[in-house]
């Protein structure tokens, strides 16, 4: 949502002026329109309030609407109208930002908006998986059971990612700390070895010449060192936000070692379970393959998913493009196949995404048992090779001096 200034005439040709909070610019023409008013001009507001509002604001979480979910679908359930459901869920939510867009769904509803088409308005927190499963809830007259089985997906798709998150969360913290280290050792203590060594008279090891030269770097072009890497990762992140750029850095991150292995379950799980919940709750086929492919979160994925959508517009099955792509394995690539020739893609699909999230929880164990010995035992290279190379000049020189 966006604020836009307009300039428009009344019927009687007076010159009106206002601020109207919309989606984008047909919004606020269709609103105008509905106004009878003859449209001068429509420019989008901002300021530097409206900045800082947004820069501060709560974010909302995806265990928000999970809560949202699942307390609607209770209310709905027990009868409550869905205008007097939406005004005690804004009233009460903890989350005020969340609160103030409930009511304006609320608000849509009670002037004859469908609440899919009120919540479409606000992409930004709603999906497309939650807005086209909402609108089947209401087609199908199953608004309470769709609104659970949306909570249910979230549910598991935030533990997911919790579980993701736990993954890489420990080699992340340690890491930073190793490089912390090391350049606390490069710009502060090696330097003082340096002026000792300086009074010895005697040629270096070169180990440790090497390490002096890192270090007077470090120290005379620090700064530029950090202006650097932070433009390199601007560039970076400018490159991966492209279409080339994210499809190889996507295709990179589930052929990477260690890690791949997960990051392809965790794609695997979460197309399976999306698909499926989007099925059994009545969203056509093509529309689902169309929110499962923007919802992948992975580029090569997503365009594994495109062909299958075409493919099955053109009439054909899903599971052969899926095989071609050669990011799913053969055991999903059957299953898949089983469940359109018995007519319950989405019980397969369902059992496929249990089963992988079983496999992400041992993934998930593993690597956190085998990277931290890694771990360890990188540090131990590391700062074990500063100290010898440190020492290395007093071992020679105690060598002299015994000889």
């Amino acid at each position: 949502m966006a604020n836009y200034k307009y300039v428009a005439k009344d019927q009687d040709g007076k010159s009106v002026t206002g601020t109207i909070e919309a989606n984008d610019r047909s919004d606020v023409i269709a609103t105008l329109r509905k106004k009878d008013l003859i449209i001068v001009s429509i420019s989008e507001a901002s300021s530097a309030l409206t900045f800082s509002v947004s820069l501060f604001r709560k974010k909302i979480k995806l265990d928000d609407l999970v809560v949202f979910s699942r307390q609607l679908a209770t209310m709905v359930d027990a009868g409550i109208p869905l205008v007097g459901a939406l005004d005690i869920l804004g009233e009460q939510i903890e989350n005020k930002a969340f609160g103030t867009i409930i009511l304006k769904i609320r608000n849509d509803v009670e002037t004859g908006s469908s609440l899919s088409d009120a919540m479409a308005k606000h992409k930004d927190i709603f999906s497309a998986l939650f807005v086209n499963m909402v609108k089947a809830g209401e087609s199908s007259g199953m608004l309470d059971e769709i609104l659970d089985r949306v909570a249910t997906y979230m549910e598991k798709t935030s533990s997911l990612q919790k579980k993701i998150k736990a993954a890489l969360v420990y080699p992340a913290v340690v890491s930073v700390m190793a490089i912390g280290i090391t350049l606390l050792l490069l710009l502060k203590v090696i330097p003082v070895f340096k002026d000792i060594f300086s009074g010895f008279g005697a040629d270096l090891p070169k180990p440790t010449l090497i390490l002096i030269g890192i270090s007077d770097f470090l120290q005379n072009y620090f700064l530029f060192t950090v202006i650097a890497f932070i433009i390199l990762a601007f560039l970076f992140a400018r490159y991966i936000n492209t279409e080339n750029g994210k499809l190889r850095f996507d295709t990179f991150l589930l052929k990477m070692p260690i890690f791949g292995v997960l990051f392809k379950k965790v794609a695997i799980s979460k197309f399976t379970r999306t698909l499926s919940t989007l099925i059994k709750s009545g969203v056509p086929i093509l529309a689902s393959l169309e929110i499962v492919g923007k919802t992948a979160g992975n580029k090569a994925v997503e365009i594994a998913v495109d062909n299958v959508r075409t493919n099955v517009r053109e009439g054909e099955n899903i599971a052969e493009p899926l095989a071609k792509s050669k990011i799913f394995p053969p055991m999903v690539v059957r299953m898949v196949s089983v469940g359109e020739k018995s007519g319950e893609l989405e019980k397969m699909l369902s059992k496929i995404a249990d089963f992988y999230d079983e496999q992400v929880d041992a993934a998930v164990t593993g690597l956190t048992s085998m990277i931290e010995p890694l771990i360890i035992a990188f540090l131990g290279v590391v700062i074990g090779s500063i100290v010898i190379c440190m020492f290395l000049p007093i071992f020679k020189i105690t060598a002299i001096v015994g000889g």
